[in-house]
């Protein structure tokens, strides 16, 4: 996106509003226009989770949420005109830069950032949209796309337990005025990990509410998190994962390896011992296990900075063989390559395991190395400090 500022005589024009926002996205949403159907997450309980365990889970109103999509479309208005009076017509990227690096709102921040991507995608927040009764939700949808007939795309983050209870056809009503996708935790489908974690279903209910999405037409991204079955239930919660996605087929299989932090109730079960903690060896062992018992027709990517192989990534079954060539690849590295490559993608200097062959990179991950293993520290306890920078 282009730095651009407009003039202070045509900024101070612009009407300051905004609308509610949530705390959160799937990672492929950050071009999406924002809205808020819902107020946290009916559960809050998951073990693994810090999102929302605080909030107060709420509905809200359906003429609270036709106000704010009104308030984004007075925004966006504001921005096209200040588009045109700068001389750009109905190119408003240049306006949009302007107005996203000095905002009179965050509203008007977020308007900017998906006028500037061709506001085609809407994300809706919180964690549960689908739990609004299903007339509600509808009414909801068909406003939006009446408001901005331009969008496309319409997702939002539901549970499958919620999924489990509305039916086929509802889903199907959902899907017809606007729905396109589900972003859905699974995160594991042994029913001995689900309880551990307090996920609140079990992998019946999971593929109960996968099958009812996917045979609604709306497009569904399941989240799998490798290692949140600990050493204890490691082969089960990958061979029983790929037998429930096996049953479900979901469009999409994102990969979201465990991040212990301080800030999570499971933290406190590790620290007690009761939780064992996979190395990252281990966490690629159980990928592997995973995509290899996969019958699928989906997408499997590895689209968070908690994977440490990010590569790992196609479509399902054509490109399993090459997935798990670059995992065999990682296995064929020597202790010592591994603990390299380790370090350096938690510390942002490696992507690939091809910049291993890089002479310059590999010198200078060395040189870092060298004198904390000299100074008899533990290489592998600085490595989860690194990655508790990250979020889930």
């Amino acid at each position: 996106m282009t730095h651009f500022e407009p003039p202070a005589s045509h900024r101070i024009k612009l009407k300051p509003m905004t609308f509610e926002l949530g705390p959160s996205r799937p990672p492929s949403e950050a071009r999406s226009l924002l809205l808020r159907l819902t107020r946290g997450c009916p559960w809050h309980r998951c073990e693994f989770c810090s999102s929302h365990r605080t909030m107060k889970f709420e509905l809200r109103p359906v003429e609270e949420i036709k106000k704010d999509i009104t308030t984004a479309k007075e925004i966006a208005d504001q921005i096209r005109e200040l588009s045109r009076k700068l001389g750009y017509g109905d190119d408003v990227r240049e306006a949009a830069a302007g107005v996203y690096h000095d905002p009179p709102t965050e509203g008007f921040r977020v308007v900017s950032l998906w006028l500037s991507f061709g506001a085609e995608t809407v994300f809706l927040q919180d964690a549960d949209s689908l739990i609004m009764k299903t007339p509600n939700l509808m009414e909801v949808l068909r406003f939006l796309k009446e408001t901005f007939p331009c969008v496309t795309r319409v997702t939002s983050y539901g549970r499958l337990k919620t999924a489990a209870k509305k039916t086929v056809e509802e889903l199907r009503e959902i899907h017809e005025a606007g729905l396109t996708r589900l972003h859905m935790g699974f995160e594991s489908g042994c029913d001995a990990v689900l309880n551990y974690i307090r996920k609140g279903i079990t992998a019946e209910d999971q593929i109960k509410g996968g099958r009812n999405v996917v045979g609604s037409g709306i497009s569904l991204c399941l989240y799998v998190m490798p290692g949140v079955g600990g050493r204890r239930w490691s082969k089960d919660h990958a061979t029983e994962s790929a037998m429930a996605l096996n049953e479900i087929n979901p469009d999409f299989i994102r990969l979201r390896s465990l991040s212990i932090r301080e800030d999570i109730p499971l933290y406190q079960k590790w620290k007690s011992g009761d939780f064992e903690l996979l190395s990252d060896d281990e966490v690629v062992e159980e990928v592997k296990e995973l995509i290899e018992r996969l019958d699928v027709t989906s997408y499997l990517a590895s689209d968070h900075i908690e994977n440490l192989l990010q590569e790992v990534e196609g479509q399902l079954p054509e490109d399993k063989g090459r997935m798990l060539e670059v995992i065999d690849k990682y296995q064929r590295l020597t202790p010592d390559e591994r603990l390299n490559f380790q370090f350096g993608q938690r510390a942002g200097y490696y992507s690939i395991l091809a910049d291993l062959q890089d002479p310059y990179t590999r010198q200078r991950v060395d040189s870092i190395m060298a004198p904390i293993i000299d100074r008899g520290e533990d290489v592998q306890k600085l490595i989860l400090n690194l990655k508790k920078r990250f979020l889930v």
